[in-house]
């Protein structure tokens, strides 16, 4: 069998390159076929002198389609590889002939994967001469995209052959999700000292020290700020504030199965926005957050504070993929070893499947203090509603708040603050 399939195999390349990728070149072989039989038939001349100089003029065309991908140069500086959706990707293409070769057309293209980037350019060089400009390409989806290598292409006066070269190699950019600043998001608090967003003086020690006075009886010495003491001449000490001392979590639902919508208009698209958002919001406010999903990846991102948290739940939020095989209800039962007495758990998913109110009741009954995001599958395309799963959130007295496809999220989660701090279902 296979003996057969290797004749029409080499057919079909040998049709597809005279036919479809050379179809100049095929005409020419036909008209010097036509004119050296009309030559040789009666003795025309002008047929002879036709076919002689096509004959002569392709292997000119071949060598200078050749030539003119050779001695160049190409050097590409990328501004940024970590950037978030609406950023400009930038880079400068810079193109140099290094022969006595004047290069008449040449085509240069970015080989990337970054949606809505797709840099090309025809220039001609002189001998020695370079060619440098500057593109700029908005970022329109979060993810991990591939940029270069370059590639040239050339072809001869005729356009009989063409020939291409690549330059450099593949880079990776990191595109962010960008979040929505919110005024305010509520969600219930643990009950540990410090726990509110309103600082308040602390009579022991905490990282965070807010000011000095000076030193009185009874004060500790390893509470004396030195500095401060060198530059009034007198004993100074430090006065601390109480550190919102509980970790939040947020756990997205990224269940394949639950998902709804397309593109930006979908829950993915959706939660991973929200997630962004809920994670600079409490960070902002010098909370420790940590984040967990259940996607194509699973994400497991241990509570911390800082820019440096949010980098790592951003770099998690940019690649993650709603195509994962583990319900919520999995995921919370599996995770749930992670939360406890001085834990907020933010729950964001589409899923009206109420199995998994089962687990955050029973995760409250450990101490645990939940919240939940939930996207109206409906208004983005799925089916179902989730009047039923409404009904078991506020019964078990957990806060939540309600999200369709057309509303504005900043919006939206903040005027859900107070019902939800109430106790309500929004």
């Amino acid at each position: 069998m296979r003996l057969i399939r290797r004749p029409f195999r080499a057919l079909n390349r040998f049709l597809t390159f005279f036919l479809v990728r050379h179809r100049s070149l095929t005409a020419l072989s036909v008209l010097v076929s036509v004119a050296l039989v009309i030559s040789f038939s009666n003795g025309f001349w002008l047929m002879a002198r036709l076919a002689n100089v096509i004959l002569v003029a392709l292997p000119i065309a071949f060598v200078w389609s050749r030539l003119n991908v050779r001695g160049l140069e190409v050097d590409v500086e990328r501004l940024d590889d970590r950037l978030q959706v609406g950023d400009l990707f930038e880079e400068r293409i810079t193109i140099k002939n290094q022969n006595f070769f004047t290069k008449l057309w040449l085509e240069v293209e970015d080989l990337s994967e970054l949606p809505g980037h797709t840099p090309r350019r025809v220039i001609s060089l002189g001998p020695r001469a370079k060619r440098s400009w500057r593109t700029a390409s908005p970022c329109l989806r979060r993810g991990v995209y591939t940029v270069g290598p370059v590639r040239i292409t050339s072809s001869d006066l005729f356009g009989l052959f063409r020939r291409s070269k690549t330059f450099g190699e593949p880079e990776t950019v990191l595109v962010y999700p960008r979040a929505v600043e919110l005024p305010r998001f509520w969600a219930p608090p643990a009950m540990l000292p410090g726990e509110s967003r309103v600082r308040r003086p602390a009579y022991s020690v905490t990282p965070n020290a807010a000011s000095v006075r000076k030193y009185q009886p009874g004060d500790g010495f390893n509470r004396i700020h030195w500095r401060s003491t060198a530059r009034t001449g007198e004993l100074m000490v430090k006065l601390f504030e109480l550190d919102p001392a509980s970790d939040v979590w947020i756990a997205l639902d990224l269940h394949g199965g639950v998902q709804a919508g397309r593109g930006d208009d979908s829950t993915e698209e959706h939660g991973v926005r929200m997630a962004t958002s809920i994670a600079r919001y409490f960070l902002l406010g010098n909370r420790s957050v940590g984040f967990v999903a259940n996607g194509e990846l699973e994400h497991t991102i241990e509570p911390e504070r800082g820019i440096e948290q949010y980098a790592r739940i951003l770099e998690a939020l940019a690649i993650a993929k709603a195509q994962g095989d583990v319900p919520l209800s999995d995921l919370l039962n599996n995770e749930g070893r992670r939360f406890g007495r001085r834990t907020t758990v933010i729950v964001i998913t589409p899923s009206i499947d109420e199995t998994w109110v089962g687990s955050l009741q029973l995760l409250t009954t450990r101490g645990v203090k939940m919240a939940a995001v939930v996207m109206e599958p409906s208004t983005f395309g799925g089916q179902g509603t989730a009047l039923l799963l409404f009904g078991a959130l506020a019964a078990a007295d957990i806060p939540t708040y309600l999200v369709k496809s057309s509303d504005d999220l900043a919006s939206t989660l903040a005027a859900g603050a107070e019902t939800a701090a109430a106790g309500g279902v929004r």
